[in-house]
């Protein structure tokens, strides 16, 4: 299997996020499809993009509760979706410290995010969440 860091895996469960988005299509169509045209993946990078979709619900719902006045469909689409890994790291991968989710998240979206301000933007999302977490102590997944 290939070995690849682990920022490189994020940036690719978020552009296969990206194309579902806006193709319509099952996550795991996608990466058949990319696969097809010689695309590699590696375990992580699969294992982010997959768990992102199977609790997508729970993770736009805390989106959705942190962004008051806005709706996803608001958000960009590669914005929302550097947002989904990061929520879905910090919920559901205990091996991940929660910060590094955090600071993983920030740097990608200095890098693909689609407006200037994204860097701020998921850290404010992602900043709001970590305080919840750090208050209550308590992880929706758990």
């Amino acid at each position: 299997m290939l070995k690849i860091p682990r920022r490189k895996s994020r940036i690719n469960a978020v552009i296969l996020l990206y194309q579902r988005d806006l193709l319509g299509k099952d996550i795991d169509k996608i990466i058949e499809n990319n696969l097809i045209s010689g695309r590699k993946y590696d375990n992580f990078t699969l294992k982010l993009s997959r768990g992102v979709e199977k609790n997508k619900k729970n993770i736009d719902n805390m989106i959705k509760k942190v962004v008051e006045n806005w709706t996803l469909e608001r958000i960009a689409i590669i914005d929302r979706n550097i947002l989904r890994v990061a929520i879905y790291e910090m919920f559901y991968e205990e091996d991940i410290p929660l910060k590094v989710s955090v600071d993983e998240a920030i740097e990608i979206a200095k890098t693909m995010g689609q407006k200037e301000d994204t860097p701020k933007f998921v850290n404010g999302v992602l900043g709001k969440i970590l305080s919840n977490i750090n208050k209550t102590g308590i992880k929706p997944a758990d």
